[in-house]
């Protein structure tokens, strides 16, 4: 806009380097395949969106004025700069429609998605690929608003995300299990810090201490799987009770950082068993309960419902062709 607020067209910013490079109205014309006319008002046009005389109609041929030499390198750059933005915006588009748009929850950026892609690059040629690793509700967020292909991400078939509400596709590419998990109460002995007390023992539960938990965030996946599955510790589900009463006493998003928080002796953390595989084996971590507190889930990779690049639609179709593991298995069983 200039002005007044008066509109500019770029061609006549095009069609007054033409006419200062011949000076000449008619062959200034030709050469922007316009007719002259047009070619005409396409100057006067200009001129008054500038506000003054831009050419010495008098001389032979057409010479610029003062201002419209002070003008000419500066259009000149104008157009220059365009014509790069436009190409590198082509560019990045042709570059974001080649590459593979992952969001992934932290947890399975650091564990399953690593292994994972490297099975799907030793059958497919995937490209250049481009991951978020976020929070499970950020991670929604992306997919929602079109900014990535897919989302991996762990789920539970009766708790349901905004992907599943929204019906985005979705696979199944593995089992995994959340357990309860600590610190041991010494070095190598195997026993928990912090038990559960058992559910239903009224008379055991009700001396208990406090159970210290260490809980996922609002935004957390886990956390919204947790809240559902176990009652009495994440307190709106109808899943399981805690006999002994519970003390959160350390809130994160992040199922690594809990489990930093485990190590150093917190209290329990209900954590992936595909984040924590390494350190049940060696005893750095161990059961806080029996099995029946563990939560079977699932690891899920969802894509966008439009038809997306052909590097992501062979992917997606080599994805689909894996077999799917058992819920709750985990994925050093498969």
């Amino acid at each position: 806009m200039g002005p007044g607020n008066r509109p500019l067209d770029l061609e006549w910013l095009e069609d007054f380097l033409a006419l200062a490079e011949t000076g000449n109205f008619s062959r200034a014309a030709e050469a922007r395949a316009i007719a002259q006319p047009a070619f005409s008002r396409h100057i006067r046009a200009l001129e008054d969106w500038v506000g003054v005389e831009l050419f010495d109609r008098t001389a032979h041929p057409a010479a610029l004025t003062a201002a419209g030499q002070r003008l000419r390198p500066l259009l000149a750059s104008v157009l220059a700069d365009l014509e790069a933005a436009r190409i590198k915006a082509r560019a990045a588009h042709d570059q974001a429609a080649a590459s593979l748009r992952f969001a992934a929850t932290h947890v399975l950026s650091l564990t399953f998605f690593p292994r994972w892609l490297g099975t799907l690059e030793a059958q497919l040629r995937l490209g250049p690929i481009q991951t978020i690793s976020d929070s499970y509700e950020a991670c929604e967020d992306e997919a929602l608003q079109r900014r990535v292909q897919f989302v991996l991400c762990h789920g539970h078939p009766e708790v349901h995300g905004r992907l599943d509400e929204a019906q985005y596709p979705v696979l199944r590419l593995a089992g995994d299990v959340l357990m309860p998990v600590c610190a041991p109460s010494a070095p190598g002995s195997g026993r928990p810090l912090h038990a559960i007390a058992p559910a239903g023992d009224a008379g055991e539960g009700a001396g208990a201490a406090p159970l210290p938990v260490l809980a996922y965030g609002e935004a957390s996946g886990l956390g919204r799987i947790m809240r559902s599955r176990v009652r009495g510790v994440f307190e709106d589900g109808a899943g399981s009770a805690i006999a002994q009463g519970v003390a959160v006493v350390f809130t994160a998003h992040h199922a690594a950082l809990l489990k930093t928080m485990a190590l150093e002796g917190r209290g329990v953390a209900w954590l992936p068993h595909s984040l924590i595989a390494g350190e049940l084996g060696t005893g750095t971590l161990v059961p806080a309960g029996d099995a029946a507190w563990n939560v079977p889930v699932e690891i899920r990779l969802y894509r966008q419902r439009a038809a997306m690049a052909e590097a992501a639609e062979a992917l997606w179709a080599l994805a689909s062709a894996q077999d799917e593991a058992p819920p709750g298995q985990a994925p050093e069983e498969r």
